[in-house]
């Protein structure tokens, strides 16, 4: 069983929009549902299904909106869930953000979706471009005495509409890899003991060999690499792709070297992708949608070395002032460049009076977020870059907060995947009997990458 009803509130629980499917709870229930969330957030047990007599309420918070589906039967909640994410999902593909703006803004629009997304209580149609085909914004132009339901709704394929074609046929691959580190120091062990204070800011620039190395400074606390494999899709007809990888898996089954294999974890499909498939052989075979779409994604627990390597130091002198002195280092490949790297260096709350030097790239100071960022268009290999900062600091002595908040790095690596994960082939099978060009292209991207300092 699933929802009985679907309700999207403000932040305040004033429903804004709702469609009862079953009829088997009173809509009026829904006003149970922000006292029940207020004192469950005062008690500190905050759960994603709260309950109040027989009825459940299994709600999701996304910006400044809560999407509440309630029942009064033992719902399969994953596939509830999963319906509330996706209907965020197919939102934002209609109107670019979700929020109670563009909730009121759309409002003919938002009920046609709930009455197409869902019928009687079960997932219907929830494709986003299966919906924009008769569900748009300039439906008042539909002309009479035309189907509004495109063959695509009753297809096998419902994900696909039969005669596509294209004068040029291909295949275009992304695979994204985005990098989520968390780096502790091993000890707290100043990294320029030993140095006059002048001597290790005056010497920073010309010096590199002063900080530590990575391996006797830094531990790797959380290291974790999500991929996604992303489809830009021009082919004609309705052909049959089959994707190849260097799964470690597949390298068992068929008796390969392991060598050069990934072993994927969490993998998660598009619902082209025939599983039953894949299941049995590990072969990714699919009809894909026309146009973009993301294909699968996957993760590895697998430990990283960091990418961008990030020491610093923070001196302050007699209360007035304060220098803040930083390394960063690229460890991939020399062929390798990052690009639009970003180093964000928290500083004092009560710092003034910025001053940069930089060996590349540029510093700023954001007050509002109380850090600097050194912007590096681009970052070779193996290269080492420096910047020192200095800003002043009121006479009267703050007391320190223990702990600074971590430096968090942004960037980004074309050509190049951390995992190691290769397309080995792209087959593409279409009766005509056409041929196609399948292209592809691999980046590493920073996640949620951050550095603790000493």
């Amino acid at each position: 069983m699933s929802a009985s009803a679907v309700f999207i509130l403000d932040v305040k629980g004033k429903p804004l929009i709702s469609r009862n499917y079953k009829g088997d709870v009173a809509m009026s229930k829904i006003e149970h549902f922000m006292p029940l969330l207020v004192q469950r957030e005062e008690e500190g047990a905050l759960t994603p299904l709260l309950s109040h007599g027989q009825v459940h309420f299994l709600w999701i918070k996304h910006s400044n909106l809560y999407l509440v589906a309630t029942t009064s039967k033992n719902a399969n909640a994953s596939l509830v869930y999963s319906f509330l994410y996706k209907t965020i999902e197919v939102f934002c593909e209609y109107f670019k953000e979700l929020e109670e703006e563009s909730i009121r803004d759309n409002f003919v629009i938002v009920y046609e979706l709930l009455d197409e997304l869902m019928d009687f209580g079960f997932p219907q149609t929830t494709d986003s471009k299966i919906l924009q085909e008769y569900i748009t914004q300039q439906s008042n132009k539909l002309e009479t005495g035309k189907s509004r339901v495109p063959p695509t709704v009753t297809n096998a394929v419902s994900w696909r509409s039969e005669g596509i074609k294209y004068k040029k046929n291909e295949v275009f691959i992304d695979v994204i890899e985005s990098v989520n580190l968390l780096v502790s120091p091993h000890t707290s062990r100043h990294p320029f003991q030993g140095l006059a204070a002048g001597d290790g800011v005056g010497c920073l620039l010309t010096v590199p060999h002063v900080l530590p190395q990575v391996n006797a400074n830094g531990s790797v606390l959380l290291s974790e690499i999500v991929g996604t494999i992303k489809l830009k899709v021009f082919l004609s007809g309705m052909p049959e792709l089959r994707l190849g990888l260097n799964d470690r898996v597949l390298f068992e089954l068929t008796g390969r070297s392991k060598n050069k294999s990934v072993e994927l974890e969490d993998v998660k499909f598009h619902q082209c992708v025939r599983l039953s498939r894949f299941d049995n052989d590990r072969t990714i075979s699919f009809i894909p949608p026309d146009g973009d779409f993301e294909l699968m994604s996957y993760r590895l627990s697998t430990q990283v070395k960091p990418l961008i390597w990030i020491e610093s130091v923070i001196e302050k002198f007699s209360h007035s002032r304060v220098e803040i002195m930083v390394k960063a280092k690229g460890q991939f490949k020399k062929q390798s460049v990052a690009n639009g790297v970003e180093i964000s260096v928290p500083v004092p709350s009560d710092a003034d009076s910025p001053r940069f030097k930089t060996s590349v790239g540029s510093a700023k100071y954001v007050p509002e977020r109380n850090v600097v960022i050194w912007s590096i268009k681009s970052f070779p290999g193996g290269k080492e870059y420096l910047m020192r900062a200095h800003f002043g600091l009121p006479s009267v002595e703050k007391e320190e907060v223990e702990g600074r908040p971590p430096i968090g790095v942004k960037f980004e690596i074309p050509y190049f995947t951390v995992s190691g994960i290769q397309v080995r082939y792209m087959k593409i099978i279409e009766k005509s009997g056409y041929q196609a060009l399948p292209w592809v292209r691999y980046i590493t991207q920073s996640g949620d990458y951050q550095l603790r300092t000493s």
